[in-house]
């Protein structure tokens, strides 16, 4: 059991680490929300936001977003920091002369990433989900110049296995699709078939009105028609579905996630790998912390001549590097023929490679 006690050194680490992350957070965040209110402040005053809506509704849940989402980052530059102070100051030089190995004082340091890594992912699947509701319903009521594709033309998607709907124009305004259809498959056999039209959603009832609607039933006997001035049916889809942002799963857990992919791969939307990608970056995002603190824990134990600087230089590349590397590998994946979880993984696998070799080189 003693071999597993946090000693006074894992202790001191610990301590510099973490206060150095959260310093650096309240630090950095605390520029970028001065920097996202002189962008958006002109959009808050046209729009007459309330000052208490743009503090509690937007900022309060603006911070957490962004100090989870660069968690990795501001954790590479807490390394970066204070472990180039501490090799300016000989302390990694006396620790490792005192017979300490290099590979046991990594402990204290990936103590302190798991710390970190634990704590984005559960805010992220926990507090995250409801935060972002609340802060993308506020951009979209006091920032968006114009809600997310009002009216929405020429829409064919299944709503569940074998049927499928079809409108030529659908208004937010009203919850109306007009020249509606509904098609019934039976494997590749097309069972019936609805036109309207136009066909009007009723948030009370939750059912959906057609008016002059014809459905054709195709049976063996041959072909039934039935005619009519109204119908109210249940169809398996919402109006909000139509026209959302690809941002809504920014406010899902990730047991939420699973089902709206599930959904809308049933659905037969074209867009599932954006979805894909925002599922698998929440398993592959914590092994980020890892690898950079051990990046940066190897670069910045040399004491050099040229002093902190150089270190948080070499740091702040690499670290933008990674994340610039990230965003490409990702974009391939949703516009080109890059699977998801490959355009995920690459980046941490390659950077593992790199922490690796500069490990190996690093003074022990």
């Amino acid at each position: 059991m003693n071999r597993y006690r946090l000693k006074i050194l894992d202790r001191y680490i610990i301590g510099k680490f973490l206060g150095t992350f959260f310093y650096s957070i309240l630090l950095i965040v605390s520029i970028a929300v001065i920097f996202d209110l002189a962008e958006k402040l002109d959009n808050f005053m046209e729009r007459e936001a309330p000052w208490r809506a743009v503090v509690f509704d937007y900022y309060l849940n603006f911070i957490p977003y962004f100090a989870i989402l660069f968690s990795p980052l501001f954790t590479f530059i807490s390394v970066i920091y204070f472990t180039s102070k501490m090799a300016y100051n000989t302390e990694i030089i006396a620790i490792l002369s005192s017979g300490v190995s290099f590979r046991r004082l990594l402990r204290p340091y990936f103590i302190s990433a798991f710390i970190i890594a634990l704590f984005a992912f559960v805010m992220s699947d926990m507090l995250l989900p409801r935060s972002n509701e609340k802060r993308l319903e506020f951009e979209e009521r006091y920032y968006r110049r114009q809600p997310a594709r009002a009216n929405l033309r020429d829409v064919h998607k299944q709503i569940e296995p074998g049927v499928y709907i079809y409108f030529s124009n659908f208004s937010r305004t009203s919850n109306t699709a007009f020249h509606f259809s509904i098609e019934k498959f039976d494997g590749n056999r097309l069972v019936s078939k609805t036109t309207s039209d136009h066909a009007s959603y009723d948030t009370t009832t939750h059912k959906w009105t057609l008016r002059q609607y014809m459905t054709r039933n195709f049976e063996e006997e041959g072909q039934k028609i039935e005619r009519g001035i109204r119908k109210d049916t249940i169809l398996n889809v919402h109006p909000s579905e139509f026209g959302r942002r690809e941002s809504i799963v920014e406010t899902m857990s990730l047991r939420q996630l699973d089902e709206f992919i599930e959904h809308q791969r049933m659905q037969g939307a074209d867009n599932i790998d954006y979805y894909l990608v925002e599922r698998y970056s929440r398993i592959s995002f914590p092994f980020s912390t890892f690898i950079l603190t051990l990046i940066g824990m190897s670069l910045s134990s040399r004491k050099m001549r040229e002093g902190i600087g150089l270190h948080i230089g070499l740091g702040l590349l690499l670290s933008f590097s990674y994340i610039l590397f990230m965003r490409f590998s990702i974009m391939f994946s949703v516009i080109g023929p890059l699977s998801p979880f490959v355009a995920v993984w690459i980046p941490n696998v390659l950077y593992a490679v790199i922490a690796y070799i500069i490990y190996r080189l690093a003074p022990k």
